[in-house]
């Protein structure tokens, strides 16, 4: 949104002057809110949201202290847009008090037009940028967190088919073509975004993660592109978009086959062109990200099935590149195991623990239809449950997991609820992680946890 369409809050007693700056800023493109008395400044801003005060410092208590502009000044001590001064009075160290309480210019009246005007499109254009940094700083730490919180942070490809993955890697990696991960759940395709991006000449800048199948449908724009404040109804402040945080890095967009067909033209646009809009701006932005996609979807049944755009597929699979799943790396199990006890027994302070013999060929002997996600359950839970300084093959409670071969004939419903049951406590009630185990949607999650009364 442009600064002259912004929303100011004029609070002052007098009604010539709240006229008079009505009539000045209207003519100059801005909207206007109206306060005549402190209560009434409480009562505009639980209703409205304003990107900028015009505050008079002396209402009905009197004329000339200011201190009742200065006691509204201490209350918005906090607020998120900037507030301007204003008195017939004015002093010297009434400004100076008013800016040490947070206020950002100060101005008597009568005013000077030009003034006032430039120095409200200054305050303005600073506060956008205070808050598209502080969107920026806010996403891009969060991002960083749930890439921090990976267990597997160092990357272990001993087997054949790993070292298979990590040659095509070393190859396009220093390139800026796109790369689609392939695999299924719990294998790691995020962990092998985040090597492919570390290898790159893009390494040094953001490495931005996107879980399609998150995203509701209607704010899907929102996320990759970003919108203005007053873009649509909700849109109380800026925010930045996927594509401009990941600007000179990589953006990761996991999950693809879960993207609706009514949105895949959105994301294609972009991909051919290299351009988008932020929503509530006519300015065309310039996306310059290197492209790392994930599924463990079949894309190129989903395209028969006319379900997911051909050219799209296209623009995502310049490179293609298949996650093997755990059963076929057993040659990493060892230190993946190992890996996961010394994360574990520093998340939890216990000393480190060391698996047995045994334990470990029953870690081998395992299918592991879960992967290295399941790996990674296991291990935490026996890390907590031991006492000693070995890990048993009682502790890791592997005999209990139904063999994946054996079908108990029962009601379709019973089934449905155990194989939920299982998924929740497998992935200790993560949602998300749960509903990719069950090759469902979130949302279909959630609603056959109320279904079947487990939510």
């Amino acid at each position: 949104m442009d600064n002259r369409q912004a929303q100011i809050l004029v609070a002052d007693d007098d009604d010539d002057i709240r006229l008079a700056l009505e009539l000045l800023l209207v003519s100059n493109g801005y909207r206007i809110i109206h306060a005549q008395s402190p209560e009434e400044v409480s009562a505009k801003l639980r209703s409205e949201c304003p990107q900028l005060m015009l505050l008079d410092m002396n209402f009905s208590r009197d004329t000339t202290s200011g201190a009742e502009g200065l006691s509204i000044l201490d209350e918005l001590s906090d607020a998120p847009f900037p507030i301007i001064l204003m008195t017939a009075w004015g002093s010297i160290d009434l400004a100076v008090e008013g800016l040490k309480k947070g206020a950002c210019d100060f101005f008597e009246k009568p005013w000077n037009k030009d003034k006032l005007l430039n120095s409200i499109a200054q305050q303005l254009e600073l506060a956008k940028i205070k808050q598209e940094h502080a969107g920026y700083r806010e996403l891009l730490s969060t991002n960083r967190k749930s890439t921090n919180a990976n267990p597997t942070t160092e990357w272990i490809s001993q087997s054949a088919a790993m070292n298979a993955v990590e040659q095509l890697v070393e190859q396009v990696a220093q390139t800026d073509a796109n790369v689609l991960i392939l695999g299924e759940n719990g294998t790691g395709k995020s962990l092998l975004a985040e090597r492919i991006h570390q290898l790159s000449a893009r390494q040094s800048f953001p490495l931005i993660s996107v879980n399609m199948a998150a995203i509701p449908d209607n704010l899907f724009e929102s996320e990759l592109f970003g919108h203005q404040k007053g873009a649509f109804t909700d849109a109380k402040q800026n925010r930045v978009g996927r594509f401009q945080l990941a600007n000179k890095g990589t953006l990761f967009f996991d999950e693809i086959g879960s993207l609706p067909l009514h949105l895949q033209p959105k994301l294609l646009r972009v991909l051919e062109t290299g351009q988008y809009e932020v929503l509530g701006s006519s300015q065309t932005q310039q996306a310059d990200v290197r492209l790392i996609s994930a599924t463990n979807a079949d894309l190129n049944q989903l395209v028969t099935e006319q379900a997911f755009r051909q050219d799209l597929l296209y623009r995502l699979n310049t490179i293609v590149v298949n996650m093997p799943a755990l059963r076929e790396r057993l040659d990493d199990l060892d230190a993946l195991a190992q890996r996961f006890i010394a994360q574990f027994c520093e998340k939890y302070k216990k000393p480190i623990r060391e698996l047995t013999s045994n334990a470990l060929n029953k870690l081998k002997s395992h299918s592991w239809p879960g992967n290295i996600r399941e790996l990674s359950h296991v291990i935490e839970r026996a890390v907590l449950i031991s006492r000693e300084q070995q890990i048993t093959v009682q502790e890791l409670l592997l005999d209990s997991t139904t063999n994946e071969h054996s079908v108990v004939l029962q009601p379709l419903e019973q089934a449905e609820k155990q194989l939920i049951e299982k998924a929740m406590q497998a992935t200790g009630g993560n949602i998300i992680e749960a509903a990719q185990i069950l090759d469902i949607s979130r949302n279909a999650l959630y609603r056959r946890l109320e279904k079947h009364k487990l939510a």
